[in-house]
């Protein structure tokens, strides 16, 4: 049985998170993308090369020299004025399996530089993912890379774990997951270990759309006019994750930015990224406003409406009603769109509104004959928020019985990869 540590791979739709079990932030973390010398798919380029080998085609006639002909990552973003750059994940799920396997191969030969059949992997899944996907991931695993074992984790249970360096004395595998990425945000109760899916909720509002919102509001206050074209989601991007803080009262922040700006608005300074001219941007309200849309998302949308905490109370109320105390007790955040300054704080206060006013309604409806103890809402922020999900499957998959909770290849070769689709949770093997 192989002694060298796990490798622990969390693909995200925006950022891929990888390194190996028992380290506490991932070795590498970059885009989700890849560069090919391919037509369609993505933005950027064209393919080289006579018209043919533009035709889509099966993927074994054309394992030749072009197919290595390809980057991941920053590197891809780099050469995307030469190549088709494509995301071979939309919202959570991988939507092309040819681009993923060439992603994962440069992943662990490249990045981590890694003999996979030396070891077993933990890959992360998102909630709902259908069996299809489970058995063409342990596909690629076992039969491209050999490796020795595969454990596919959902990424929900493993925010979970990651929470517990929050000094989290219970450490149990009861709460709400709230996982922010860049393309979807998830609400995800679990019950001691197991995700109730028939009460998740998606939320269509995740940092892709808190950027485009910053470019929006900049664009409206005439500040692009300073800055060049190919700057402008940058630096949009830059704004949202180095100015932007979440604020208790909407009505107040502006009339604070309104009577002092001098003290408020803050001054973004760039360089152009192909000339290197220095230029200027003011930041104003974007500040509170970006993060403003999770809980008054009718400023960016008309098709949803529904702020996050009213989200995450429906989902608990959507929840088996033993649960639903423990849910309240242990919500967690996870992922780089909840890492805004008193995200945690306003999620809390306007949960525990809708939970009080609830209670208080119940009491008077019967008459003043019940008395409830009240409800406990707890938000928990922690020190490993941006990479809880991988961080939770570094510390899975360090535990001495991981392996022993793995498909391992032996079982994969005899049942093949169906074996994979029986949904596993930590404490109860296959």
């Amino acid at each position: 049985m192989s002694r060298l540590a796990p490798l622990v791979i969390d693909n995200g739709t925006g950022y891929t998170k990888m390194g190996f079990a028992g380290n506490s932030e991932p070795s590498f973390t970059f885009p989700t993308v890849i560069a090919t010398r391919e037509a369609g798919g993505g933005g950027g380029g064209t393919a080289r090369g006579p018209p043919v080998a533009n035709k889509p085609s099966h993927l074994a006639s054309k394992r030749g020299i072009e197919d290595l002909d390809f980057y991941i990552g920053d590197e891809a973003v780099a050469n995307s004025k030469t190549y088709s750059l494509h995301n071979p994940i939309k919202h959570g799920l991988i939507d092309n399996w040819d681009h993923m396997e060439r992603f994962w191969e440069q992943s662990i030969f490249k990045y981590l530089r890694a003999e996979p059949e030396d070891h077993h992997v933990l890959l992360t899944e998102p909630p709902l993912n259908p069996p299809e996907n489970r058995e063409n991931a342990a596909e690629i695993m076992f039969e491209s890379f050999n490796v020795q074992g595969l454990y596919i984790a959902v990424q929900a249970v493993l925010a979970l774990a990651a929470s517990w360096t929050h000094g989290n004395s219970e450490r149990n595998l009861t709460g709400v997951v709230i996982d922010s990425g860049d393309g979807v945000t998830h609400t995800i109760p679990v019950a001691e270990g197991y995700v109730i899916g028939s009460a998740i909720k998606h939320v269509p509002i995740a940092g892709k759309d808190i950027t485009s919102f910053v470019q929006q509001l900049l664009r409206d206050r005439g500040e692009t006019a300073n800055m060049p074209p190919e700057d402008q989601l940058r630096v949009a991007q830059r704004i949202k994750e180095d100015y932007s803080y979440v604020c208790q009262d909407m009505v107040k922040e502006f009339k604070k930015y309104d009577d002092d700006p001098y003290k408020w608005f803050a001054r973004f300074e760039g360089e152009h990224s192909v000339t290197g001219r220095k230029y200027g941007v003011d930041v104003g309200w974007e500040r509170f406003l970006a993060p403003e849309i999770f809980f008054n998302p009718e400023i960016v949308s008309s098709d949803f409406l529904t702020p996050l905490p009213e989200v995450v109370d429906n989902v608990i109320q959507a929840s088996p009603i033993d649960v639903r105390r423990g849910l309240y007790k242990n919500i967690v955040l996870s992922g780089g769109s909840t890492m805004f300054k008193n995200f945690s704080q306003r999620l809390k206060r306007d949960l525990k509104n809708i939970v009080d006013s609830r209670v208080a309604l119940s009491e008077s409806a019967s008459g003043g004959h019940m008395r409830s103890s009240g409800v406990e809402v707890n938000v928990i922020s922690h020190a490993k928020q941006r990479y809880a999900v991988w961080y939770g499957g570094s510390l899975m998959a360090s535990l001495p019985e991981f392996n022993s909770y793995c498909t391992s290849k032996a079982d994969y070769e005899e049942y093949g990869p169906s074996i994979v689709r029986k949904f596993s949770t930590f404490g109860s093997p296959h």
